[in-house]
């Protein structure tokens, strides 16, 4: 067995790219590997700001050999009279076997001929010199960039390549135009605690040779450790800090040799809201800030940054990282009192200067368009007086902060601002808070927003933002979705969901898409069937993937091209869910079983009759009189004891009423299937059949409260 090692050195490559790159590495290089029979203990992938590297111990020193049966030309052409054609002498000199190797068998299209073929496994360093170049150029990424004058594309410039098998070098030269890159040992230690290059003795000494030299390639030893200085520097102000796991990530792709180094601030800067430095510390200046405690949000003015420089200078370092951190404050400190020198809703004329998109206008009319929204909710849900004004004020405002000083310098912190800014104002403290939760949620995972305010004008804002998106005819294809509407439509099912508010999406996709077809003179029909298609699709992957419900019960609630099913989940988002999560809970508990066969097998019978599928009253349906066995009244009379308890399930949306109803009446009609008093439902006499199927029609429209249990799989 052998180990192997490449080294890719480059300029500082972008933070971003370097975790691609590894993550890329991760998955394709093992597969590689498996494409050409080569196997290995492990491939570990390494990496830091001036390397990509890849360490695979135990390879094997050539592939296995291996049989190859290749197939040659039809029988009939190959030999003529038992003797060989040219067709068989030049496909067995091209394989490089005798004619006596050469097999005839029979296939779907004929005879045909056939050779098997020992091939000798090739050397792993020949097979290597193949792939590298491939690994390499094959990585993606943003705005990869050419050097120099040739035609070779990576994140940044290549300045050395380290190819080792054991304590060989392996030769291999990457070309780029006038320039080549040759393999050798000779690597890069870090700029300035080892500025000196570094010769490589063997593979396996990688990591111990680079860390002699003050590089530390394994990205999760370096993120451990930038992890414990930061909380233990931060422990010496008398503070605690949080490791934000994105921030953590940047930073150990910018470094090769952590240092946490404090830093200190003015006083006077902890005056702005906590959301404002610590957005300037973490996104902008990629430092750890430090807070009085574990638990508190208040801020000590301190700062942690991860040095890549020489630990010996941290004073020094500190200085340099505290002007700037002291001049992006004083900014953040002047854009604060500007902004709260006028109350929030003077800046709502300045939205007309921002566009919301080309054809929509301005972020202007995209909040009037809000406002109607949200009083077309605030109206469905029937809302006291009071609770109204709040809502249709909050909508009012929930972008002003887009124009402030301080957003337009740090975006992130929308409507983080306007809430702040509403206070401040002397707005209500439910108005300053739908203000920023609005926005919520902002990613799969995060919070939703709280109060009914931030909730209603939430969903506001994400239906005017799909409405008018798709009436633009701008629906989303593949992983195309540059307005993010599938994570907007996402938002407004689980805020529905979390705050089980009874609101109808139909009517409010009606509403709002006749409003915006007769502005924009677009065709209403056209566009609702769009959006309720579109909700539909969410509605099943958010049944699938965030409540576990299995996919043949999602089927069941939504149906199978079932408008009734269909139109029913858009009326009644809580009611979908309501019966999804039952159904897997029956699943779960065995209580389908106990119902599926009764239920089902009814159900495909009904389906040859003519009974409609609302129709649950059997009063006025079944005669009587029809019965020619006991089981048909036995039938009859436990649907007129089905009918109350499927009316209060759906009163109530406790169908544990109907399925404890629906098991009562499984023995009745199991005997009117095959029991001893069982029937011929398809009666020669047509008033009797159709009196049958009634019965079973009935049964079915029960069972269709809850779900389509054709369209359930018995023991998934």
């Amino acid at each position: 067995m052998t180990a192997f090692l490449l080294e890719v050195g480059t300029e500082e490559l972008p933070a971003g790219f370097l975790g691609d790159a590894i993550l890329q590495w991760r998955s394709r290089i093992p597969q590689s590997l498996e494409a050409n029979s080569l196997t290995s203990a492990s491939v570990e992938v390494y990496g830091t700001p001036r390397r990509l590297a890849v360490l695979i111990p135990g390879l094997p020193s050539q592939q296995p050999d291996r049989e190859e049966e290749i197939k040659g030309p039809p029988a009939q052409a190959a030999f003529k009279d038992g003797q060989p054609t040219p067709a068989a002498t030049g496909f067995a000199k091209k394989q490089g076997v005798d004619i006596a190797a050469l097999e005839i068998r029979p296939t779907e299209k004929g005879d045909f001929v056939f050779v098997k073929k020992s091939i000798p496994g090739r050397p792993v360093a020949e097979i290597l010199t193949e792939l590298i170049p491939q690994w390499i150029s094959g990585l993606e990424g943003k705005r990869l960039m050419r050097w120099g004058d040739g035609e070779m594309k990576f994140s940044r410039p290549i300045r050395w390549l380290v190819a080792l098998l054991d304590d060989k070098i392996l030769p291999i030269q990457l070309v780029n135009g006038s320039k080549t890159i040759t393999s050798d040992r000779i690597s890069s230690g870090h700029r300035v605690l080892h500025p000196e290059t570094v010769t490589i003795a063997q593979a396996t000494d990688y990591l111990d040779t680079l860390g002699a030299a003050s590089v530390i390639v394994d990205p999760e030893t370096r993120a451990q450790i930038i992890q414990d200085q930061v909380q233990t520097a931060a422990q010496t102000t008398g503070g605690s800090t949080v490791i934000y796991p994105d921030l953590l990530t940047e930073v150990t792709n910018l470094v090769e040799y952590p240092s946490a180094v404090v830093g200190k601030f003015e006083p006077e800067f902890l005056q702005l809201p906590t959301e404002v430095i610590t957005e300037v510390m973490v996104t902008h200046q990629r430092y750890f800030p430090v807070f009085k405690a574990a638990d508190s949000k208040e801020l000590l003015p301190n700062f942690i940054t991860v040095s890549n420089g020489d630990p010996s200078k941290a004073d020094i370092i500190a200085v340099g990282n505290e002007r700037v951190i002291r001049a992006r404050l004083a900014d953040g400190q002047f854009f604060y009192k500007a902004d709260l020198a006028k109350p929030l809703e003077s800046f709502l004329p300045q939205l007309e200067t921002v566009t919301f998109q080309e054809e929509l206008g301005s972020v202007r009319a995209k909040v009037d368009r809000i406002v109607a929204i949200a009083n077309y909710i605030s109206q469905q849900l029937k809302l006291e007086t009071n609770q109204q004004q709040k809502i249709q004020r909050a909508a009012l405002l929930c972008k002003a902060d887009l124009v402030s000083q301080m957003v337009y310098e740090f975006p992130e912190l929308q409507g983080i601002m306007g809430e702040k800014y509403a206070l401040a104002s002397g707005e209500d403290a439910e108005v300053a808070q739908a203000i920023v939760e609005h926005y919520l949620p902002t990613g799969a995972g995060d919070d939703l927003p709280a109060s009914l305010t931030g909730q209603i004008v939430g969903l506001a804002d994400r239906l005017d933002t799909l409405v008018s998106i798709f009436g633009l005819g701008l629906i989303p294809t593949g992983s195309s979705d540059p307005f993010a509407l599938r994570r907007a439509a996402n938002a407004i099912v689980n805020i529905t969901w979390f705050a089980n508010l009874p609101i109808n999406l139909a009517e409010l996709l009606t509403q709002i898409a006749t409003d915006f077809a007769a502005k924009y003179h677009k065709d209403k029909n056209s566009l609702i069937t769009s959006l309720q298609e579109f909700f539909l699709q969410r509605i099943r992957t958010l049944l699938q993937d965030e409540k576990h419900i299995d996919y043949d019960l999602v089927n069941a609630v939504l149906g199978e091209n079932d408008p009734e099913y269909t139109e029913r989940a858009l009326q009644d988002l809580l009611d979908v869910r309501d019966r999804a999560l039952y159904l897997q809970q029956i699943r779960q508990d065995g209580t389908l079983d106990k119902i599926y066969e009764t239920v089902n097998r009814s159900a495909r019978l009904a389906a040859q009759g003519d009974l409609d599928k609302q129709q649950l009253e059997p009063t006025n349906l079944i005669q009587p009189q029809l019965f020619q066995k006991s089981s048909e009244e036995a039938f009859y009379n436990a649907l007129l004891e089905l009918v109350p308890q499927t009316q209060a399930a759906m009163r109530s949306r406790n169908y544990q009423l109907l399925i404890a109803a629906l098991a009562k009446i499984a023995p009745t009609v199991a005997n009117f299937f095959d029991g001893e008093d069982s029937v011929l439902v398809m009666d020669p006499n047509p008033d009797i059949k159709r009196n049958r199927l009634y019965l079973l029609g009935l049964l079915r429209n029960h069972a269709r409260i809850l779900a389509d249990f054709g369209a359930i799989v018995k023991n998934l």
